[in-house]
């Protein structure tokens, strides 16, 4: 173990990985920081079921939007400037809800800017892997996709600032932290040299135009987006569900969302030995069956808790495991191809908190929104079945690992290597 670790770190470039993973780490805390202040911001304003899932729905939707601008921006002026250029967009988005956010309205306004945040994804993960060969790539990848935990941090920290301080102030922290990843970034990283400057723009955005793109981007729409709109909804879920207090709320929501980031990392892991396509297999198994679990246990707090560790806990492996497979389709336009999946894919994360208010509101349950999203998981099951076939036939190994060179050379034509 400690040879392979070696091996690891000789490869690539670690404080490269390092700073990728704190940048993409404070991005989500801020990213879900409206869903940590909950709780806090519908007691302020009174809001519905329905007006708490559209409240929570905008960020994640704005953030998926950004995601492939962001990437694209990338290629042209380099991932360490593009990442440099959104935090300092993101600490002005903060300065914004600390100093302007008086009604609803507003409210949804500092959603679309907490977005900015989001869009930090397809770069952080190019930026960190982008010094390490394709043997190595699951498991850059899921190193610097940990970051999720950001999402934990936030639903952990966010609600006793707001106790102390009121839930705004909370923005103002984080106008202020955000500098933190700006110094690492500029003292520490370094420009991965894996991207080609002479391609296209067409080149760069041919993975909008694969059926491959749009099949990662749909299976990514249950993983990520499941794991991103969950994280955002639970403080709420909890709190109304189950009367615990709003720290308690975030508390109980930390366990799940901490343990989807930790377990990314060995989904990628896996994934460089098994194959993503076979360790995806099993998460979208795991991930239907325990969203409908916790549809049918509503009536008891802890084995809801423990069925949603066990959900996060497949769906950050089928972040890393999706995420093995993207720079083997696209060796030379990660950022570009990993933004645009991460964009369209991250926009199913949005129909968790519109799933959930809609199913309270009409229903009088929140148990129709987790089955809705257990039923999604099955579908993308058998797609990613149906693709990966021809996946196999030509860019992947079987089970989805990385092919050797000599299998390489068999690639079709369509195969770009943009």
């Amino acid at each position: 173990m400690s040879s392979a670790l070696q091996n690891f770190k000789r490869a690539g470039h670690s404080p490269t990985l390092f700073a990728a993973f704190l940048y993409f780490a404070f991005s989500c805390c801020i990213w879900v920081l409206n869903g940590a202040l909950a709780p806090f911001i519908s007691e302020a304003y009174n809001l519905t079921p329905a007006q708490k899932g559209l409240m929570l729905s905008i960020p994640i939707m704005a953030g998926a939007l950004m995601r492939f601008p962001l990437g694209l921006l990338s290629q042209y002026i380099g991932r360490k400037n593009a990442t440099l250029v959104e935090m300092g967009m993101i600490a002005v988005a903060m300065l914004y809800g600390f100093f302007m956010v008086k009604s609803y309205d507003d409210l949804l306004a500092m959603g679309v800017l907490l977005g900015i945040a989001g869009a930090s994804f397809g770069v952080a993960l190019s930026l960190g892997s982008g010094w390490y060969p394709p043997q190595y790539k699951g498991l850059a990848m899921g190193l610097v996709g940990a970051g999720n935990v950001g999402t934990a941090v936030a639903v952990l920290v966010a609600p006793p600032l707001a106790m102390a301080y009121g839930w705004q102030t909370v923005y103002a922290f984080a106008a202020v932290a955000i500098l933190i990843p700006m110094v690492v970034m500029i003292v520490f990283a370094k420009e991965p040299p894996d991207v080609d400057a002479h391609a296209s723009m067409r080149e760069h955005v041919a993975c909008l135009f694969e059926k491959d793109g749009w099949a990662f981007s749909l299976i990514y729409g249950v993983t990520f987006g499941g794991f991103i709109g969950l994280t955002t909804f639970l403080p709420t879920y909890y709190y109304d569900q189950f009367s615990v207090s709003k720290v308690q709320a975030g508390q109980l929501t930390m366990l799940a969302a901490f343990m989807g980031a930790a377990v990314r990392v060995v989904g990628g892991g896996l994934s460089d030995r098994w194959g993503g396509v076979n360790v995806l297999t099993m998460v979208l198994v795991v991930v239907a069956i325990t969203l409908t679990g916790v549809g049918m246990a509503s009536g008891s707090l802890v084995l809801t808790t423990l069925l949603l560790i066990a959900c996060f806990a497949a769906l950050g492996a089928g972040n890393g495991a999706l995420f093995q497979l993207v720079p083997l389709r696209w060796p030379a336009a990660t950022a570009v191809a990993g933004s645009m999946i991460g964009e369209i894919g991250a926009l199913g994360g949005g129909l968790v908190p519109n799933l959930m208010g809609l199913s309270k509101q009409h229903a009088g349950t929140y148990m129709w929104g987790f089955v809705v999203f257990a039923v999604l998981s099955v579908l993308m099951l058998g797609v990613m079945r149906v693709m990966q076939i021809r996946w196999t036939r030509t860019w992947a190994e079987k089970g989805g690992r990385a092919r050797s060179a000599a299998a390489g050379a068999s690639e079709p034509v369509n195969y770009q290597r943009v």
